[in-house]
């Protein structure tokens, strides 16, 4: 660094008042992005995307009419420590814009001492000191505006972050609580299906007993029963597995959580007509890579100030003596006031590098909020794909569970009657069993689906927004 002498820094203070609003960094526009005039797969009515990802969603869990899950939900933005940690994370950047914004303005310091010196054939002596000083850098090229700006869109990023793993956690436990009610109603399924087979079993070796059947229908009932009697543990581990995953999102032990098994309500909340794709804008992931596009955006202007010359202002006021009372002495009284200016003249090209570097960075940002944006579109077509398949599959395995209970019905009847072999029976229950579990497994599957539809478009939505 080279020292500009004293004789120009008149010349330099002026130019830096002129210059005051200067800045050298790029201005910054939102990448473009492909923007589709409505979604393949929703109904028509939609209209083209607006930025609109700060507007208020509300508790859309509460969609679903279950007081339970409303519960939990609610205990997710307090208790669940990844959505903690990204409060703590938005909190910093907070401070880090306050830490920016104070670089704007003069630093003023106070400074006091008091010393006491002598030797063998020197009297002691008392000295005290005090003065006031302060510093400034005057924001001529923007770089420090730049670094607020920077920060100022890094809390903003991290406040998008803070809405993603919010509604990334209840998103996540909504999914859970109704795999647990899924788990409940296959479980309620099985028992009654084990009744019954229990049932069937005892008139099978009571119809072996008196000679009528062979001993291979009594085997294979009471494989028919161990199997369903196995996969009824096997549900029973799945349920403790959901349960456990909804206690730590709530932030509890899992051994000090339990939810009752209750009635499923396999309720689905319809989407409106007249949903605007609006509602994509509001997804905080793209919020977030926005603002980071931004930030990196800065970071071009505080790397291209280094060209530029710095520029400093200090002044300093005290006084001093061998007495306190001497302190507030005008003649004791000295001030200094001064003006420098430093530039790089040589580094190798590093300041090049670095604009290089900050360039670079701004466009793998730019890469990213695109692939974001992609992604997100992606998200809303799947989700609106898979809602409109399920609902119309529901229908179907609806027809299919009521046929195969009718052949069920039949086909035991028939065995009693001696018209059929107990094989036949075994192939009507297993068909009615798995029929009546795919029936249920859709069910939960357009639940999920919804929720997952919820979250690709950011949270609820309102008709109008």
């Amino acid at each position: 660094m080279t020292e500009i002498p004293f004789a120009r820094l008149h010349a330099i203070a002026i130019a830096a008042l002129l210059l005051g609003g200067c800045a050298v960094g790029p201005t910054y526009q939102r990448p473009s992005t492909p923007e589709p005039a409505a979604f393949k797969e929703a109904a028509p009515g939609w209209s083209p995307a607006q930025p609109a990802d700060m507007l208020e969603k509300g508790p859309w869990w509460t969609l679903f009419g279950d007081p339970v899950l409303n519960q939990l939900a609610s205990q997710v933005e307090v208790s669940n420590q990844n959505v903690a940690a990204a409060v703590a994370s938005y909190a910093q950047a907070r401070a880090l814009v306050q830490a920016q914004r104070a670089s704007l303005f003069p630093e003023v310091g106070l400074n006091t001492s008091a010393d006491r010196s002598g030797g063998n054939d020197v009297p002691a002596e008392s000295r005290y000191r005090l003065s006031i000083g302060g510093s400034w850098e005057p924001d001529i090229w923007g770089r420090l505006r730049a670094g607020v700006s920077a920060a100022s869109a890094g809390a903003e990023a991290s406040a998008a972050d803070l809405a993603a793993a919010r509604l990334s956690a209840q998103g996540e436990l909504a999914i859970n609580y109704f795999l647990v009610r899924e788990a409940d109603a296959q479980l309620a399924l099985l028992a009654t299906t084990i009744e019954g087979y229990q049932r069937v079993s005892t008139i099978t070796q009571n119809r072996f007993n008196a000679g009528i059947v062979a001993k291979s229908d009594v085997l294979q009932a009471q494989t028919q029963l161990a199997n369903a009697q196995g996969d009824q543990l096997s549900i029973a581990r799945q349920r403790a597995q959901f349960e456990n995953a909804i206690a730590i999102l709530v932030g509890k032990s899992p051994s000090s959580f339990s939810l009752a098994a209750a009635p499923w309500t396999a309720a689905v909340p319809d989407i409106p007509v007249g949903v605007p794709s609006t509602l994509l804008e509001r997804r905080p992931d793209i919020a977030a890579a926005e603002r980071r596009v931004a930030a990196a955006n800065q970071q071009i202007g505080i790397a291209r100030s280094a060209y530029y010359p710095s520029i400093g202002l200090s002044g300093s006021y005290g006084t001093g003596g061998s007495k306190v009372g001497d302190l507030f002495s005008v003649s004791n009284a000295l001030w200094s006031f001064g003006l420098s200016a430093a530039q790089s003249i040589f580094n190798a090209g590093a300041t090049r590098a670095s604009v290089a570097g900050a360039e670079a960075q701004h466009e793998v940002q730019v890469a990213r909020y695109r692939q974001t944006v992609l992604a997100a579109f992606g998200d809303v077509e799947n989700q609106l794909a898979a809602a409109r398949i399920l609902a119309s599959q529901q229908v179907l395995r609806k027809q299919a569970s009521d046929a195969a209970d009718q052949v069920e019905t039949q086909m035991l009847n028939r065995y009693k009657a001696g018209q059929v072999g107990y094989s036949e029976v075994v192939l009507a229950q297993a068909s009615a069993l798995s029929a009546r579990r795919a029936l249920v497994q859709v069910q939960a599957d357009r639940q999920a689906t919804a929720v997952a539809l919820i979250q690709s478009i950011g949270g609820g939505w309102k008709v109008g927004q």
